[in-house]
């Protein structure tokens, strides 16, 4: 889950960090569209952009102040940019297909409970677990391994033990995430 920002202090839509946030988001489908033709380093100039901006503007709204476009925009931003190179580098069978499949559905339990108690009358307050921070990183870093081994044209890093291990560690801390926060909803913590 992303980490919380300052708390929201409007509606303004045009602010600096909202439109680096929106930018990214748009790159979303660029990045797509390299790796899916085998353009892995400006895939990965992209992906590293977007780790860079969303640092920016993360720290512009804690400085200044958030708002409630922002609240929205920026995890969805981030989520966007993760499904998509989940599943992507699962279609083009640089990670495995099965990973994907467990990343995606993660993001729907999670996000699929909050909306189904919000709709119950009973709206949960998201904060996120360290396992989760831990989980985004290590999903960070196994993308960020696969389109910058494949930019670098180390294809045979693929095979690897070290893309294995970062694999299993991203399942390790998903299943401990999303197992986490269903826990810690079902307790009503």
């Amino acid at each position: 889950m992303p980490e919380a920002v300052a708390p929201v202090q409007g509606s303004a839509i045009f602010t600096l960090p909202n439109v680096i946030s929106f930018a990214r988001l748009c790159a979303v489908p660029l990045t797509i569209w390299f790796v899916l033709h085998h353009r892995f380093a400006p895939a990965f100039g992209l992906f590293v952009a977007a780790g860079i901006s969303d640092g920016i503007d993360g720290w512009l709204a804690r400085r200044r102040g958030g708002t409630a476009l922002g609240a929205i925009l920026d995890p969805l931003a981030d989520k966007a940019l993760m499904i998509g190179m989940f599943v992507t580098l699962a279609s083009i069978e640089e990670l495995p297909d099965w990973l994907a499949i467990l990343v995606v559905f993660r993001d729907l339990v999670i996000v699929g409970g909050v909306l189904l108690l919000w709709f119950a009358s009973h709206p949960v307050a998201i904060r996120p677990l360290f396992v989760s921070k831990l989980n985004t990183t290590l999903q960070i870093a196994l993308v960020a391994e696969v389109l910058g081994s494949d930019a670098a044209g180390l294809a045979w890093a693929s095979q690897g033990w070290l893309r294995w291990g970062m694999v299993m560690l991203v399942v390790a801390s998903t299943l401990a995430s999303g197992g986490g926060y269903v826990w810690r909803t079902a307790r009503g913590t």
